[in-house]
C-alpha cells in the first residue's frame, strides 16, 4: 500500500506546487496595472507665448533737426513785365513737439498727428533787378497735421505720412549797405506735405524715430512800396525740406501685447 500511495502523493504535491506557481502569476498580472497607474503623469509642455510690441493709443513726444527752406521772389515792375530776381535757400535749426494717435492692426499702424516746430530758416540775397537792394525771407514757425500708413516689425515701425502744412513767414526789402529795411511784409501760408520716418520702441511706453517732410507751400502774393526800387508787388514761392529726431512717449499700460 506504501508503493501505492507514493506517487499518488508526489502528484499531489506537484499539483499543489502548480497552483502556488498560477495564483503567484495571476496576483502579479493583476497588480501590474494598477502600479502603472500610480505613477505620475508628466505634464504637457507649456505653449510658448510669443509678446510683440504694440503701437496703439495716444502718445506725445519731442523733436528737433534740421530744416531748409527755398524761397523764389518773381518781382511785377509798375510799368513792366513780371521780372525773375531769382532764389535763395538757407538751412537753419528746428526744434518742437508732435501728439498723436496710433492704432494697430495686424502688422498694420494707423496714425493721426499734429507737429509743431520752432524754426530758424533766413535767407537775404542780393537782388538781380537793382544791386543796391536785397530781399529777405525768413520763416520762424512750421505746423504739420497729418495721417500715417505703416508696417511694423514688432518694436519697429516703418511709415509715410502725408497732410496739410503751415509756416509763418516774414519777408523784406532792404539796404545792400547797412542792411537798413525799406519794406516788409508777413504771411501765414498753408500747403501739403509728405513724408517718412522710421520709429523703434526701445522700452515699453517710449520710442525714437527720425522723419523726413517736404513741404509745399506754394506762392504768395504781397505788396511793397519802395520808390527807388519802383516795384508795385511781388510773388514767393517757398518750399521746406525737414530732417528731424523724434522721441515719444505713449500713455497708457506696457506697449506689448501676446499673440
Amino acid at each position: 500500500m506504501a508503493g501505492v500511495n507514493a506517487p499518488h502523493s508526489l502528484g499531489v504535491m506537484k499539483m499543489k506546487k502548480f497552483s502556488l506557481i498560477a495564483l503567484g502569476l495571476l496576483a502579479l498580472g493583476l497588480t501590474a496595472p494598477a502600479s502603472a497607474a500610480d505613477l505620475p503623469v508628466k505634464a504637457p509642455p507649456p505653449v510658448p507665448v510669443v509678446t510683440v510690441y504694440n503701437w496703439s493709443g495716444f502718445y506725445i513726444g519731442a523733436n528737433g533737426g534740421w530744416g531748409q527752406v527755398h524761397n523764389c521772389w518773381d518781382f511785377q515792375l509798375v510799368a513792366g513785365p513780371l521780372f525773375s530776381d531769382g532764389c535763395a535757400d538757407r538751412s537753419g535749426g528746428l526744434f518742437g513737439g508732435q501728439i498723436g494717435y496710433r492704432w494697430q492692426s495686424g502688422g498694420f499702424v494707423f496714425g493721426l498727428e499734429a507737429q509743431g516746430d520752432w524754426a530758424d530758416l533766413e535767407a537775404t540775397r542780393v537782388s538781380l533787378l537793382n544791386a543796391a537792394f536785397s530781399t529777405r525771407a525768413s520763416t520762424d514757425a512750421i505746423g504739420l497735421f497729418t495721417g500715417q500708413i505703416g508696417w511694423a516689425w514688432d518694436a519697429a515701425l516703418l511709415y509715410i505720412k502725408g497732410g496739410a502744412a503751415v509756416t509763418k513767414s516774414d519777408f523784406g526789402i532792404l539796404t545792400t549797405l547797412g542792411g537798413i529795411e525799406l519794406a516788409s511784409a508777413s504771411s501765414t501760408r498753408w500747403g501739403a506735405t509728405v513724408g517718412v520716418g522710421f520709429e523703434y520702441g526701445f522700452a515699453p511706453n517710449w520710442s525714437v524715430g527720425v522723419e523726413y517732410n517736404h513741404l509745399f507751400m506754394g506762392d504768395s502774393d504781397h505788396s511793397f512800396v519802395v520808390p527807388a526800387f519802383a516795384i508795385a508787388s511781388n510773388r514767393i514761392s517757398q518750399d521746406v525740406d525737414m530732417v528731424t529726431l523724434r522721441l515719444n512717449w505713449r500713455f497708457g499700460g506696457p506697449g506689448l501685447g501676446r499673440f
